[in-house]
């Protein structure tokens, strides 16, 4: 029976993001050497490594070696973080040389990250945020008063920049209203984003177009404040755009700026420090919805990282690919 060390961290306790089920299964196809919450010291990890097969989560000490010495029967490194480890962490180069996968588990926060971006847009769209803080002021205004701001997704105009793990399952909820898509990501040919009924846009044009724009894009070296002020500044007048991937995309203190001139409606999920201080401007910012961080970290997506690691071991000792996690691609690691 190969051997897995199992390590969370105390950010994902065990019985958070593994089922009784997917737990047993997990020990009655691999040996699971640890398996705690607390943080494994790092001479039992180093001792450990040389037995071990798999390697599910990271210690704060990170991975360490993984040569042939090190860990001569390595088969693959499972992170339950939310994303591919960072080179510090994980010598990517050795693990490509002797085809040690490795794997995220950020597939499992698709869905629910996407149904938030989708309910921040209908939000903003249908001014809902706006209309109960009137109404709790007894300000509201009724009838055609209160409906001259409202518009809807139904074939609305949409864009997607970004289009990975989060625009695919967005697109699935969009089907319903029957929106026109389109797409900025420059690491996807056209005639992929065509096949999946998207219609693929430079950015500029993107933002001078969609009704409602959902910035999706991983974070990479070259995308650091993709949005510029200038670009902002092109986002169609009366349009929302929702942040929902890093902040890292964005010119935050320019979005703020234009959000609050009310040059366009903003919802935003992610900051780029979290939390942002008591005195943050973002706090006190008009035509936006604002959410703290919230939109994958719940119960579904937390019980899916351990399903999708659990069946990756069982495909793995099966002499079989992973299919649920993510696989580090050599081409995109630098680029993070």
């Amino acid at each position: 029976m190969l051997k897995a060390i199992l390590h969370t961290r105390p950010a994902r306790q065990l019985d958070t993001i593994f089922t009784s089920t997917d737990l047993q299964r997990l020990g009655n196809t691999v040996e699971v050497i640890w398996g705690k919450d607390e943080q494994m010291p790092e001479e039992a990890w180093t001792e450990a490594k040389k037995d071990a097969s798999i390697l599910i989560g990271i210690p704060n000490y990170g991975i360490g070696d993984v040569d042939e010495n090190a860990a001569p029967h390595l088969k693959a490194i499972m992170e339950v973080g939310g994303a591919h480890p960072r080179k510090e962490s994980v010598d990517y180069q050795t693990c490509f040389r002797r085809s040690i996968r490795v794997l995220s588990c950020a597939p499992a926060f698709a869905k629910m990250v996407a149904e938030m971006a989708l309910g921040h847009a209908l939000g903003a769209l249908r001014n809902i945020v706006d209309a109960d803080r009137r109404m709790r002021r007894g300000e509201e205004n009724w009838g055609w008063r209160g409906q001259a701001d409202i518009c809807t997704l139904y074939n609305a105009t949409v864009g997607i920049i970004g289009y990975g793990n989060l625009a695919r399952e967005l697109r699935l909820l969009l089907a319903p209203f029957k929106c026109e898509l389109h797409a900025y990501d420059p690491w996807l040919p056209d005639t992929h984003l065509q096949q999946q009924g998207v219609h693929p846009m430079g950015l500029e044009e993107l933002l001078q177009t969609c009704d409602v724009t959902f910035v999706l894009a991983i974070p990479t070296q070259e995308n650091r404040k993709l949005l510029t002020r200038e670009k902002l500044e092109q986002i169609k007048p009366g349009a929302v755009l929702v942040l929902a991937s890093r902040s890292h995309l964005v010119d935050f203190d320019a979005l703020l700026e234009l959000a609050n001139a009310g040059r366009f409606r903003a919802t935003i999920d992610v900051y780029p420090e979290e939390p942002p201080p008591p005195d943050h401007p973002v706090r006190e910012t008009e035509n936006t919805i604002l959410t703290c961080h919230m939109a994958g970290g719940i119960d579904p997506a937390f019980f899916d990282i351990g399903r999708m690691v659990t069946d990756d071991v069982e495909a793995i000792v099966a002499g079989l690919p992973p299919i649920r996690m993510q696989v580090a691609q050599p081409e995109l690691v630098a680029r993070r």
